[in-house]
């Protein structure tokens, strides 16, 4: 029986990136980070009429398993956000019953809710029984400059990074480049370096800023930090993958 519903912002049927194959995304409500370049400020509250239990949910999702290949072998389901570890519990019965049927599972975390209180690690070592793949952001290595970029430092997420690769759970890492913000060519070694400090990472995925989600600062009447920041030229996309390059 569902202990617990889910605060959905919203649902993606055929996603191509966030994943192998093609997925069923599920984006929840609420986080705690404030990015200055967030492209979904709408997912910071915990508030939306889309709520589900993991068995309402799962059946919603279920009608589009054929999108993932024959025995499901080309695709499968992956929770975003927001940031879906602040609904660790609702994630965990989700994933839970999506295994029983043999889906594969994702889950796309900025890693910032990552504790090392006992609590926290015994419902984030359920939900890993139930997860295939962890697709972590890591935004920038410099504590200060993560703080400054997104409200919190980032200590607890590299730790977060360390864990899953000690306890054997791979691991995609996104980066967001952000030309005069995240694009130090001295952040992005140490970051290499860590990367390649862990033992389960299978990709490095270099994402280029983008400001599609402006018109969403704006309906909320709020100012975008960014304004006049340009995405980033192919020559320096080109040159963050090769310094993050596994």
């Amino acid at each position: 029986m569902d202990s617990c519903k889910g605060i959905i912002h919203s649902l993606e049927t055929f996603g191509s990136v966030d994943g192998p194959g093609v997925r069923f995304v599920v984006f929840l409500q609420g986080c705690k980070m404030r990015c200055k370049y967030c492209h979904n400020p709408e997912t910071w509250c915990f508030e939306s009429e889309d709520i589900y239990t993991a068995s309402e949910l799962v059946e919603k999702v279920w009608k589009y398993r054929n999108y993932w290949g024959k025995n499901m072998e080309k695709g499968g389901v992956t929770v975003s956000g927001g940031e879906p570890l602040l609904q660790i519990e609702f994630v965990t019965e989700f994933f839970k019953i999506l295994k029983e049927r043999g889906v594969h599972t994702a889950i796309d975390t900025a890693g910032q809710p990552f504790s090392d209180d006992k609590d926290f690690l015994a419902k984030f070592d359920e939900l890993l029984k139930y997860t295939d793949l962890v697709l972590l952001d890591l935004k920038q290595f410099d504590s200060k400059e993560h703080k400054a970029l997104t409200g919190f430092d980032n200590s607890n997420i590299l730790d977060m990074a360390r864990y899953l690769s000690d306890k054997g759970i791979p691991m995609w890492i996104r980066h967001v480049l952000v030309p005069g913000l995240t694009d130090s060519e001295d952040d992005l070694t140490k970051m290499a370096q860590f990367i390649k400090s862990l033992k389960t990472v299978e990709k490095v995925e270099v994402l280029p800023y983008h400001t599609l989600g402006l018109f969403k600062w704006e309906n909320l009447k709020r100012k975008y930090p960014l304004e006049g920041v340009k995405s980033p030229t192919a020559e320096e996309m080109k040159k963050a993958e090769a310094i993050l390059k596994l």
